[in-house]
């Protein structure tokens, strides 16, 4: 029994060779993405897109990819300044808007009637 559970654990855990090769691909694909971005986007638009990901980091992300794919199928002719940038975000917005709905219920005291 001990010898099945230390053969899960061990084909479970990488070893720490594989763990340094996935981190730098990692890496290095977040740093290419970085650097396509830069091409794409103006300094304004890159400022603005850094703040939005200080505070929403999943928004700012799918707006990357947003402009990454537009930018792969030839869309975006030139770079995408601030103004593009911020119509952009709004079409998101209105595509990703959730309803917003509270509901309160009260408790019913011991004391109160139902009559």
């Amino acid at each position: 029994m001990q010898e099945l559970m230390g053969q899960n654990s061990m084909g479970n855990q990488q070893n720490p060779e594989q763990q340094k090769a996935q981190d730098d691909a990692k890496s290095e694909a977040e740093e290419r993405r970085q650097m396509m971005l830069s091409q794409i986007l103006s300094a304004e638009a890159r400022e603005r897109l850094a703040r939005i990901a200080l505070v929403k980091p999943e928004k700012a992300r799918g707006v990357e990819d947003v402009i990454l794919n537009a930018a792969q199928r030839g869309q975006i002719a030139e770079k995408v300044s601030e103004e593009r940038l911020i119509s952009l975000l709004e079409q998101i917005n209105t595509q990703t808007t959730k309803q917003t709905r509270v509901t309160i219920q009260r408790r019913r005291s011991v004391l109160e009637d139902d009559d």
